[in-house]
Order: structure tokens, then C-alpha cells, then sequence
């Protein structure tokens, strides 16, 4: 039997990295596992949930030490969020525990219910009446065995015209809360463009790279609605999480890519990019495809995959590196400029570029705080009706941040950072003596 720590790691960690999922009708192959547990599904139920699981071309490999295992100890159940640490304890009191025999589970069936060999099948729907956020699970208690089957799961609940809702009971408000966003960004992204025809004689090439970001970010949005429409109308994204994950690529590494070039001040204070600064570029955008690839293997796979966890430690530290990395082009763009504030005699237009340069680099820190921390925060704590407020909270975090920084580095003749005069010039250079913008 499996050590009891390495139980609670399995169930814990699992779980606190699964939130609620859009249960697409699913057909998984499992090969040859021996794991004890399997998490399939994390599903929020109404009082009209309902769970539709198909198992085919079962096979039970034992070792010669245990060659005739018990069918009762492989089976599938749903184990509630409040029911969790009851297990567990149950687990811990006693490390032979077989979790397929607790009182906190909704057992579903076992090996034993299946048809005879060699068919080995099985089919049947389990009404969820108790509304609650549920986890699918397989459990595997008998020893040395390893278990190779197809799985086909339907997790929904009845809307009350009997339609199927294939998300889950936190998310099914997500289609309409990115329509939102989406008509948001698309007149973004038309003011823009006029502010851009306005100005055209202070337009230059990271103002193009901006207004490439919002169109980008208005299409996958789009493509995100179209997603999680069909999912909760039909149970599978018809091709639409394709285009939604090819336009997240391009719209991450462009806002990564906006961030580094506005940070070491490309086209609109200098020309050119020095070699270190292209040196983070060469090391932000392989690592930004390295974590859409994560990403993707994560969003179309799930827990049932032995890699899974893997694949979401690569995306964390991936995700973690390149959000480090793009405060470097800032921090050199601040020492740079305070440096050069010493010797060329412009105090006042040396002082606003350190003044805006500043802002964006808080600006930034408090962006990737929000979107990476407090995001997650509430995703963890926010009960299972309500996780679509993590969305709204980070798709709004995100538009306040791309307002600011796009009027921050907005194209005007006279940007109010660098309007100079004698009093400014004078005041700047008193400021520059006694402040040294250390960050």
C-alpha cells in the first residue's frame, strides 16, 4: 500500500492546482498506470448535476506476489471540497485505509460492476442532487497492480429548459464576461488608432507594437468567448481553443516583448537596443513559447496525465523567470538615466524621464503582483459559484494596466514629461541633488 505522505501530497497538491474546469466531454486512454489515485475532473454541480462515465478495454496487470487482485478495491467516486480533510484523516488513522470504503466519498462504482472478459466495460449517468464543487477521482487500492483502460467522461448540469451546461457552475458566466472585455479592447484598440492618426509625426515603431498588442488581445478574447460557448452549449470548443491558444502565444510575447522595449525606452528615446537588452529579448521570448506549450498540455490534457504536475511546475518557474526578467530593461533605464542626469546639464527633461520611468517600473511590479498572486488568491478562496470573479478581476487588472501604460506612452508633440522651462530646469536639478531614485 502507498505511504500515507506521499497520499496527502497526491490529493493536496492535485487539488490546490486544479480549479474548476470546463468539463468538455473527455475520452482519455489510461496505460499501464499504477498511481493510487487518478484526479480526472474538478466540477462545481447545481442541484441538476449530472456525471456520465464510460470505461472500455479494461485491464488489471498484477504482480506474481498479488496475482489475483479484488475488483472492489479499483473504482471510481466523487469527493466533495468539505469531505477532503475527512478523508484524509481517515487515511492518516490508518495507512491501509482504502479510500473506496469511506463514508465522505459518493462512490460511483468499482471493478466488480464491470461486464465480464473481454469486454470489461461499463456505462451508466449518476445524478449530483447535493449542489457542491465535487472531484472526479479513480482510486486504485490494490496492491501492485497496474490498471490500463478508456475513459469517457460528461459532466454538466440541466439549465431549467433541460439544456445541457457543460461549465462548471462558477464558469458558466465566463462567455458572456469576455464578450464584455472583448468590445472593451476592440474600442481600445480603434481609439488608439486615433489617437496614432492624430499624431503622426510622433508616432514611432513601439506605438505600432502597442496597438499590434490590443488587437491580438482583443482576438483572443474573442476566441475565448467562442470557446467556452460551445463548451457549455455542446461540450467541445469545435476548434475554437486552437485559435484561442495561438493568439494567447502571440498576444503574451507581444505584451512581454511591448513591456522590455518600453522599459529600456526603444524608438522613443533611442534607436537601437544595446546587446544586453537583446540578450533579455533572446531569453524572455523562448521562455514565453516554452510556457505557452506548458500551457497547452495543461489547459487540453488534465491531472489524469503522469506529467501534469510537471508541465505545471515548468509554466510557474518559466513564468516566474520571465516575469524577473523584464524588470531588468527598467532598472538599467533608471540608472542610466540618473547616471546621465550628472554630466549633460539636463536636469528637467533627465528628472521626467526618471519620474516616468519609475511610475512604469511600480506600474509593472503591481501588474504581475496582481495577475500572478491576488488572482490566485482568489481563485483559492473564492467559493466554487463565484470563480469566475478571479477572471473579471484579472481581465480588469489587465485593461487598467494596458490604460495606463498606453497613455503613459502615448504619441504627442508635447508629452507633459518632457515640457521644459527655466523654472522646471532649476527645480529638476534640486531634485536630482537631493533625491537619488534608488528603487
Amino acid at each position: 500500500m502507498t505511504k500515507v505522505p506521499l497520499l496527502f501530497v497526491i490529493l493536496l497538491f492535485l487539488l490546490s492546482l486544479l480549479s474548476s474546469t470546463t468539463a468538455e466531454i473527455k475520452t482519455l486512454t489510461i496505460t499501464s498506470d499504477s498511481r493510487p489515485m487518478i484526479l480526472f475532473e474538478k466540477f462545481g454541480f447545481t442541484h441538476t448535476g449530472q456525471v456520465v462515465i464510460s470505461v472500455s478495454s479494461v485491464a488489471v496487470f498484477s504482480s506474481v506476489n498479488a496475482p489475483n487482485p479484488d475488483a472492489s478495491r479499483l473504482g471510481f467516486f466523487l469527493l466533495s471540497e468539505e469531505s477532503l480533510l475527512q478523508v484524509l484523516l481517515e487515511i492518516q488513522q490508518n495507512p491501509h485505509f482504502c479510500v473506496l470504503d469511506s463514508h465522505y466519498i459518493q462512490k460511483l462504482f468499482t471493478f466488480s460492476d464491470l461486464s465480464p472478459p473481454p469486454l470489461s466495460r461499463f456505462n451508466r449517468s449518476y445524478p449530483v442532487s447535493s449542489p457542491n464543487e465535487y472531484s472526479l477521482f479513480f482510486s486504485n487500492c490494490a496492491p501492485e497492480t497496474r490498471v490500463s483502460m478508456n475513459v469517457r467522461t460528461e459532466i454538466y448540469n440541466l439549465d431549467r429548459d433541460g439544456s445541457k451546461d457543460y461549465l462548471s457552475a462558477g464558469l458558466t458566466q465566463l462567455p458572456s464576461l469576455y464578450t464584455f472585455f472583448s468590445i472593451l479592447y476592440l474600442g481600445f484598440l480603434g481609439y488608439w488608432g486615433y489617437v496614432c492618426f492624430t499624431n503622426k509625426r510622433s508616432v514611432h515603431r513601439i506605438h505600432l507594437l502597442m496597438a499590434g498588442l490590443l488587437l491580438f488581445k482583443a482576438l483572443n478574447l474573442i476566441c475565448a468567448v467562442e470557446d467556452k460557448h460551445y463548451v457549455k452549449v455542446t461540450g467541445t470548443p469545435h476548434g475554437w481553443d486552437i485559435l484561442f491558444y495561438i493568439f494567447q502565444f502571440i498576444r503574451v510575447v507581444l505584451l512581454f516583448t511591448v513591456i522590455v522595449l518600453i522599459g529600456t525606452g526603444w524608438s522613443f528615446l533611442k534607436p537601437f537596443l544595446q546587446e544586453r537588452e537583446k540578450k533579455v529579448l533572446m531569453i524572455v521570448i523562448p521562455l514565453q513559447v516554452l510556457a505557452n506549450i506548458a500551457s497547452v498540455v495543461i489547459g487540453e490534457t488534465g491531472p489524469f496525465i503522469k506529467d501534469w504536475v510537471t508541465w505545471n511546475q515548468v509554466f510557474l518557474l518559466v513564468d516566474i523567470i520571465c516575469c524577473c526578467a523584464i524588470i531588468f530593461p527598467i532598472v538599467w533605464s533608471i540608472r542610466s538615466l540618473r547616471e546621465t542626469s550628472k554630466t549633460d546639464g539636463k536636469a528637467a527633461r533627465n528628472l521626467a524621464k526618471l519620474t516616468l520611468f519609475r511610475q512604469f517600473y511600480i506600474l509593472v511590479i503591481g501588474y504581475l503582483y496582481f495577475t500572478r498572486i491576488v488572482v490566485f488568491a482568489l481563485r483559492t478562496i473564492a467559493a466554487y459559484k463565484y470563480q469566475w470573479v478571479s477572471n473579471a478581476a484579472e481581465e480588469t487588472a489587465s485593461l487598467a494596466f494596458y490604460l495606463v501604460i498606453f497613455y503613459m506612452f502615448r504619441p504627442v508633440e508635447k508629452n507633459e514629461y518632457f515640457i521644459l522651462d527655466e523654472e522646471d530646469e532649476e527645480a529638476a536639478e534640486l531634485a536630482l541633488r537631493d533625491e537619488e531614485f534608488e528603487l
